[in-house]
């Protein structure tokens, strides 16, 4: 806190996303001096940065090395050398949510069985090595159809998962340490991300409502308020907190839950960082997730969770038969409608179903929202320069 007031605060954040992008853009109004990592010197947080370093997420010595030149270092993905961060943490680096965090939300099968362990209510699973254990499995009847696989590592929107409804389906298997999970009959599924400093201090977002792309398998449209009984959204929102508890989170925390047809609620994934399920609250919430990550971690007061406005979020995925320099076709006629909020992410190259930007639409009466959002959907197309 005295490094923050005197502006001398260096925060690295490693990976330079969207993600990072967002959370700079908040650090800079604490005149907090920022630096990123990432690969890509055309990474959406590098022209918001105070300092870029080329370097991999991946590698120990980029990492260890990245980590030697900041005060205190987060991160906007779960894909991190572990073993850079441990070390770094030894030699007495504050990082923010703590790696061992991290350890165990990197590997889903790690994540699944610390639920298990804390009693967080999830789909019944299993774990394999090979995709031959899988077919084993139903021979024997262990497992029955439908399920669902999920690779333990790697993974990451939409990818690395794969829904087993029939036999035909086999053929797709993937192989490596997966997951294997009883496919829940799904009613609904919604989000609640949890922010806790340091102080113990804990305060969730309002719960969303969101909806996929099934062919992508990315969010398509995110609402708040859910729809969500209000049972159902304080089961949720106790489960995300007992959650952050047990993990001694000092950060954020993003919770995606399926509620099944009976109602119940279930823990389907977490992430340890700010999420696509928080965007709509730079607009709709007296404190963003950005602004609130950075309170947790600096262990400064939790800020209001009130939600202000109602909003639907979509993301701008590029289209999917185009690949190359990124082209945007209907943002004028989109932002002539009240309420509208664009925001692009700044990457140059375009390619089928990756994010490029979000949409928010405020409204108080949700149904306009959510009509405008629809209506931005097919007007707004991400292509490619011929």
């Amino acid at each position: 806190m005295e490094k923050l007031v005197t502006s001398n605060l260096k925060l690295g954040i490693i990976a330079g996303g969207q993600l990072a992008k967002m959370l700079i853009q908040e650090a800079s109004k604490w005149d907090i001096i920022t630096y990123v990592l990432d690969m890509d010197e055309q990474c959406p947080a590098r022209y918001v940065s105070s300092v870029y370093v080329k370097g991999s997420p991946q590698h120990y010595e980029d990492v260890y090395n990245f980590g030697k030149q900041v005060d205190i270092l987060t991160f906007e993905l779960e894909n991190i050398h572990i073993e850079a961060l441990m070390q770094l943490k030894s030699e007495g680096l504050t990082i923010l949510p703590d790696p061992e965090i991290l350890k165990i939300i990197q590997d889903k099968g790690t994540q699944k069985d610390f639920y298990s362990k804390h009693n967080i209510p999830t789909a019944s699973y299993f774990l394999t090595e090979h995709k031959t254990e899988i077919i084993s499995s139903l021979n024997n009847g262990k497992l029955k159809m439908p399920f669902v696989q999920k690779l333990r590592k790697g993974g990451y929107d939409g990818r690395g998962v794969q829904v087993v409804n029939s036999i035909s389906d086999l053929d797709f298997l993937l192989e490596g340490a997966s997951v294997i999970e009883e496919k829940i009959n799904i009613q609904n599924e919604i989000a609640v991300i949890v922010a806790r400093n340091k102080k113990g201090e804990i305060k969730c977002f309002p719960a969303v409502d969101m909806v996929f792309d099934p062919k992508a398998n990315l969010v398509k449209m995110l609402v708040c308020p859910s729809a969500a009984t209000e049972q159902q959204q304080k089961v949720a929102a106790e489960i995300a907190t007992h959650l952050a508890e047990s993990l001694n989170l000092v950060g954020l925390l993003a919770v995606e839950f399926f509620i099944d047809k009976n109602g119940k609620v279930l823990v389907n994934e977490s992430a340890p960082r700010p999420h696509n399920s928080g965007h709509h609250t730079i607009e709709s919430v007296i404190t963003s997730q950005f602004e609130q990550h950075l309170r947790a971690i600096l262990n400064l007061p939790l800020g209001s969770t009130k939600l202000k406005i109602p909003a639907v979020m979509i993301n701008l995925l590029g289209e999917e038969n185009y690949s190359g320099k990124v082209i945007y076709e209907g943002l004028t006629e989109s932002m002539a409608m009240e309420g509208v909020k664009i925001h692009l992410y700044g990457k140059k190259i375009t390619k089928p179903f990756r994010k490029m930007g979000h949409v928010t639409v405020i409204s108080n009466d949700i149904e306009d929202a959510i009509r405008k959002a629809e209506k931005v959907q097919q007007t707004i197309k991400v292509k490619s320069w011929n």
